[in-house]
């Protein structure tokens, strides 16, 4: 089994498997008559293959147990997905880089600080859906379309926290 303990999420740490939406540290501009700040792409939303649509969801999701044990990751080849939470919720991050296998010498876990959303590049390699705490709620975007969008590959993690 592969043991990981969950680092604090960071834009740079996360960047080879997608996304941190955050607004601290963005850029934004105003709108509105200038009541609105817009944190203007924070991700790029990936939609590929044969009548490719991006979707809008809300996800509700119940708390998991630290440890986490995992059997497998899972990836969408054909589009990116993000989750963000809606309550501040906190959430654990497994992922590893796109490809056929999965390197267990690069599988990566995070945790973020509730205020931060991510969104895995087409074909990252994820853990399913991991909030802390309490009862989540998350607004989630991902692709819609023709066509399989979903792998799942084995593998023994088990991921704790400092």
């Amino acid at each position: 089994m592969l043991e990981l303990t969950a680092e604090p999420l960071t834009r740079e740490a996360f960047a080879p498997f997608g996304d941190v939406i955050d607004t601290r540290g963005a850029d934004f501009f105003p709108i509105n008559a200038g009541r609105t700040k817009r944190y203007h792409d924070l991700a790029k939303v990936e939609t590929l293959g044969e009548e490719a649509r991006a979707l809008i969801s809300i996800f509700v999701s119940q708390p998991v147990e630290v440890p986490l044990t995992l059997d497998f990751l899972e990836r969408h080849p054909q589009g990116s997905q993000a989750f963000v939470p809606l309550h501040e919720e906190r959430f654990l991050v497994v992922v590893a880089p796109p490809g056929d296998q999965i390197d267990p010498a690069r599988v990566r876990a995070f945790v973020t600080d509730g205020r931060q959303g991510v969104n895995y590049r087409a074909g990252t390699w994820h853990a399913i859906q991991s909030v802390l705490e309490r009862e989540g709620e998350f607004l989630v975007v991902d692709r819609g379309g023709a066509g399989n969008n979903c792998d799942e590959h084995p593998l023994a993690v088990r991921v704790t926290l400092d």
